[in-house]
C-alpha cells in the first residue's frame, strides 16, 4: 500500500499508525530521541502539537521535499483554549504548504480524535478522515490508506479547506475540553 513516516509518538500518531498498519501500510513512528533518522515514508504525518511543528520544519525541511505531507494540527491558543492562532483568511497547513513549496501538503486527521482512530466509530458511524489539498493524487493515496484501515475518507477540496477544518477541530476539542462530549466522540458523516 504506502509506506509513512510519523513525526509524533503520542496518541494520535500511534492511532495514525494503527489505522495504516490494519490496511496493509508500513509505517515507522519517529520521536523526539529519533531526530537523526532519516525519513523514510512516501507519506509523512505531522503529529506533533501545532507549536513544535517550526522546529520540525527547521529540521527536517530537506527531507520533506517531494514528499506528502499530512498536518494534522489544530493551532489552538493553548494559554486560553478560545481561538486559532493563525489569521482568519489562512490556516496552520497554508504555512506549512508555504514552508515546504516542494512538498504535497494535505490537512486531515485534524477532526478526529486518536479514541476514534482506533475503534474506527463515532457513536454508530464509521469514523470519517476529512482530507483537503490542492494534489488529486496525494489525496487519493492518504484516502486508500485510510479506507483500507476500516475508515472513511472524504475529499473536503482543496488546501483552502484547512482553515474550516482546523475551525472544525477547534469547536469539537473546545467541546471535549468543556466536557459537552467525550474524547471517544466527535462528529460523523451521513449520506
Amino acid at each position: 500500500m504506502a509506506h509513512l513516516s510519523i513525526i509524533g509518538t503520542g496518541t494520535m500518531g500511534q492511532a495514525i499508525a494503527g489505522v495504516a498498519t490494519r490496511g496493509g501500510s508500513t509505517v515507522e513512528l519517529l520521536g523526539k530521541a529519533d531526530a537523526d533518522k532519516s525519513l523514510t515514508g512516501d507519506i509523512v504525518v505531522l503529529a506533533v502539537p501545532y507549536p513544535a511543528v517550526d522546529a520540525v520544519l527547521d529540521a527536517r525541511g530537506e527531507q520533506l521535499a517531494g514528499k506528502i505531507v499530512v498536518d494534522i494540527t489544530n493551532p489552538l491558543d493553548f494559554s486560553t483554549f478560545d481561538s486559532l492562532v493563525v489569521p482568519a483568511d489562512s490556516s496552520a497547513t497554508a504555512g506549512i504548504a508555504a514552508a515546504l513549496p516542494r512538498s504535497k501538503v494535505l490537512k486531515a486527521f485534524n477532526t478526529t480524535f486518536a479514541a476514534t482512530l482506533a475503534s474506527g466509530t463515532v457513536g454508530e458511524l464509521p469514523t470519517t478522515v476529512l482530507v483537503a489539498g490542492d494534489d488529486a493524487d496525494s489525496k487519493a493515496l492518504l484516502a486508500g490508506v485510510v479506507t483500507a484501515g476500516g475508515l472513511r475518507a472524504v475529499d473536503a477540496g482543496s488546501l483552502k479547506r484547512a482553515r474550516e477544518l482546523e475551525a472544525l477541530g477547534f469547536l469539537q476539542l473546545t467541546l471535549a475540553a468543556r466536557e459537552k462530549i467525550a474524547w471517544t466522540g466527535g462528529f460523523g458523516l451521513v449520506d
